[in-house]
């Protein structure tokens, strides 16, 4: 339900899309602007509700039910956009007792109802279909249904769609930009499986041969973290205590790792105190915490996180650090995202840093938490050589494009560098905690990140978020060393893509004690009585930076 607060923005948005799909530079097709644009079909009503009734033919790899949606009108209208991949069939669209008229576009369902729908009320409509969903390719990242068997033959099954979008397997609304104030996911499977899936089990049916799990999710949810985890799983269960409150954490698992699994998932309570502290209590507290275990890597799946690192240290036991990766990166990364992804979210893909960033520093605030700052600093310099920084990390709005992939890395370089430039810790995590507990369960864009880290620090940081999102370089030191005498004649300036660009600098000439300046992108000389050249160092650790020495 959290799409009144952001019409008027991607009312913006889509005039300025519109602008740039007529660009020379830009191949966007109609199926795109119909997927990622908030348009006059889509913007009119608001969904409170979805209540998901499917059942599950592993053997068929075939799917079939209905969804509830339950909306609200915010503005009078009679036609409607949903969303359906079109080899996904329709049996048939229902409201209030009569079949609707409906026509499809690529993956949009255009529907038409009788009369124009009266402002401020609830409907329900019913969306039945079944089909076979696409299948993934390469699970998380080639989106879709991943049908597999685990080493018994049982199937184990699992689904990840972000990207690909939500409307690969089942009827929603498919933008970021509204999600339901809670849902119901019930799904029928095979009696020797089980489904797990977001939030609370709240009850079985048998239907037949087929057991039927019926899950509820309290708190808003973005489209593509609605998940459906089939296999013969085993079930065991903890709790985390924060103050006087406990938290549930579930843990479902195949039957031959169940060793492995209680072993490994020790990780979690000391990673939730850490979370805790930095970024305040953990934001699905009603629907618990839980691991499942996929036979894909791994996915932020709203209170039912997909684990599939096999058990390993580091990313799928590969270490990409300069610590000695100590930790199961999957955990730690996709529960990070349980703050940034899932509860504080974005409202267009092209924002995904704002998840991605976040959540990749989170991994550094939990190496800090477990080790010490140098440790983390570390960390966080190690990522450097795997960013290309070749295009913005912050995508082109309203069309379903997501920015450069460095949008992990350099948008952790990016928080990175902004705890320097702010250099009061006090204030740094402060903001980062508030970020997270103010924003809880919102829907926000860049301009909303940019203004609470200006309000919050006192300082104007516009300039220099303008240029790590929305430009592909980073921008560069130039600076000019002459020894003259026991001087040293320091001259220096900001190459940048952002005209009025600024930031702090910090150089050292003894290798120990550092000097802080404050360039623009215009020359500027410092001069330095009783020093040499022969130890100057500019700080490119703190401050993800080029630096480059121009020689008269």
């Amino acid at each position: 339900m959290r799409i009144l607060t952001i019409l008027i923005l991607f009312y913006l948005c889509s005039i300025e899309t519109n602008a740039q799909l007529l660009s020379k530079n830009d191949d966007f097709t109609r199926a795109d602007s119909l997927r990622g644009t908030l348009s006059p079909e889509r913007d009119w009503f608001d969904v409170t509700y979805y209540d998901l009734n499917i059942k599950v033919d592993p053997d068929r790899k075939f799917i079939e039910g209905y969804n509830d949606i339950y909306f609200t009108v915010v503005r009078s209208e009679k036609r409607m956009q949903l969303d359906l991949f079109e080899n996904m069939r329709i049996t048939e669209i229902e409201f209030e007792g009569e079949a609707l008229t409906y026509k499809r576009e690529f993956n949009a369902v255009f529907i038409d109802f009788p009369n124009e729908l009266a402002m401020g009320k609830q409907f329900k409509l019913r969306f039945s279909y079944s089909g076979n969903p696409i299948v993934a390719k390469r699970p998380p990242w080639d989106g879709g249904f991943d049908w597999k068997k685990d080493i018994e033959g049982n199937h184990f099954i699992g689904v990840a769609c972000q990207g690909l979008g939500a409307s690969a397997w089942w009827p929603n609304k498919d933008h970021l930009s509204d999600e339901s104030d809670s849902t119901r996911i019930s799904v029928a499977v095979p009696s020797n499986l089980m489904c797990v899936s977001n939030g609370n089990l709240r009850g079985t049916e048998e239907e037949g041969e087929y057991t039927r799990y019926n899950w509820f999710t309290s708190y808003p949810i973005n489209n593509y973290n609605v998940t459906v985890n089939i296999a013969n799983y085993t079930h065991f269960d903890d709790f985390h205590v924060s103050g006087k409150d406990t938290l549930a954490l579930d843990y479902y698992v195949l039957p031959h790792n169940l060793d492995k699994a209680k072993k490994q998932f020790e990780q979690v309570k000391p990673m939730l105190r850490c979370y805790e502290t930095y970024f305040g209590p953990y934001p699905f507290w009603d629907d618990g915490f839980a691991l499942v275990e996929t036979p894909y890597l791994g996915m932020e799946h709203q209170s039912a996180i997909a684990y599939g690192n096999q058990y390993k240290i580091g990313y799928s036991g590969m270490d990409f650090s300069r610590i000695g990766l100590d930790f199961d990166y999957i955990i730690i990364h996709e529960a990070g995202h349980e703050y940034w992804g899932n509860s504080v979210s974005c409202g267009d893909i092209a924002d995904l840093w704002i998840h991605e960033g976040f959540c990749t520093y989170s991994e550094a605030v939990y190496v800090e938490c477990l080790h010490d700052y140098e440790t983390a600093q570390a960390y966080v310099n190690a990522k450097k050589s795997s960013i290309s920084n070749n295009s913005p990390i912050v995508g082109p709005c309203c069309v379903n494009q997501e920015g450069n992939g460095d949008m992990y890395s350099k948008g952790m370089l990016l928080l990175n560098t902004l705890r320097h430039v702010i250099a009061n810790d006090e204030v740094w995590w402060s903001l980062l905690y508030g970020m997270a507990e103010e924003h809880k369960t919102k829907i926000i864009d860049a301009q909303t990140v940019i203004q609470y880290f200006n309000d919050r620090s006192g300082m104007d940081l516009t300039p220099i978020f303008n240029q790590y999102l929305y430009h592909s370089r980073i921008p560069m030191l130039e600076y000019k060393l002459k020894e003259k005498g026991s001087k040293v004649i320091l001259q220096y300036r900001w190459r940048s893509d952002v005209d009025d660009f600024t930031m702090p600098a910090q150089f050292t000439l003894d290798g120990e004690n550092w000097a802080t300046i404050q360039p623009t992108t215009k020359w500027e000389k410092r001069t330095i009585k009783k020093a040499s050249t022969e130890k100057f160092e500019f700080n490119s650790e703190q401050y993800y930076i080029n630096l480059k020495r121009v020689i008269d």
